[in-house]
């Protein structure tokens, strides 16, 4: 079903969206448990914020590592580190710890970098496996501690059956979005202006939604099953 509308201009991306958007279902008390989002939206920030402003879990794919090791699959990445958040310090895979660790600010946000001193790691004998620098140590870049946390965990579920197979409701939600382009052609806006814009909308959802109720009293199925050109093909020449 849906329960919220909200038109925007063009530019507005969708993670701009997910605060206001939660604002608008706790005024009608409608916030849900868990909200389901695609690959658009997760930051850490968005999930941090929507857990402690609204008590939402946002359900969705984050973007993995980028590192070179990660990126290979080959290697130290930066999950084979420990950390210390207390003792600000991390401890490489063969033991050693770092040298330093420093707030800094990278690309316009806030950030942790940690270095391990040039002359522990140059005789390592995995030093290939670590970095690509070839005279000076490894370094790391992380998060402020809270964001990289939440980050690492929502990596480490999604590499899980589970994760993916409750991630799969998802599927539902595209199913919705489908069905409003099809039924009213919501991709394109009828009238000039957000105002009118969004009634056409509220009208278009008020009709999906009467719809689908019709569809789940009577036992109807959303949408007929979708058959393949190869398989109908088979099914043809089987007759």
């Amino acid at each position: 079903m849906i329960t919220g509308i909200a038109p925007t201009d063009a530019t507005v991306t969708d993670a701009e969206m997910t605060e206001p958007v939660h604002h608008m279902l706790a005024a009608r008390d409608l916030l849900p448990a868990e909200h389901f989002l695609d690959s658009r939206y997760p930051s850490a920030e968005l999930i941090v914020g929507m857990k402690k402003n609204f008590g939402v879990t946002l359900v969705t794919p984050v973007l993995m590592n980028s590192s070179p090791q990660a990126r290979a699959g080959a290697g130290f990445d930066r999950t084979a580190f420990t950390l210390d958040w207390d003792k600000r310090q991390a401890t490489c895979p063969r033991g050693d710890t770092s040298t330093w660790w420093s707030p800094a600010t990278l690309r316009g946000t806030k950030a942790i970098v940690i270095k391990f001193d040039k002359e522990t790691c140059r005789p390592c004998p995995v030093r290939d496996q670590c970095t690509r620098s070839k005279t000076g140590g490894r370094t790391l870049s992380l998060q402020p501690r809270e964001l990289q946390e939440v980050l690492d965990h929502a990596r480490l579920q999604q590499g899980d059956e589970q994760w993916r197979a409750k991630y799969g409701t998802r599927a539902g939600i595209e199913g919705t979005i489908h069905q409003a382009v099809a039924v009213t052609g919501m991709r394109r806006a009828r009238y000039l202006g957000l105002q009118k814009t969004h009634l056409e909308h509220v009208f278009s959802a008020v009709a999906l939604n009467l719809i689908r109720l019709d569809a789940w009293w009577n036992g109807h199925p959303l949408d007929r099953t979708r058959v393949s050109h190869l398989a109908r093909l088979d099914l043809s020449l089987a007759a």
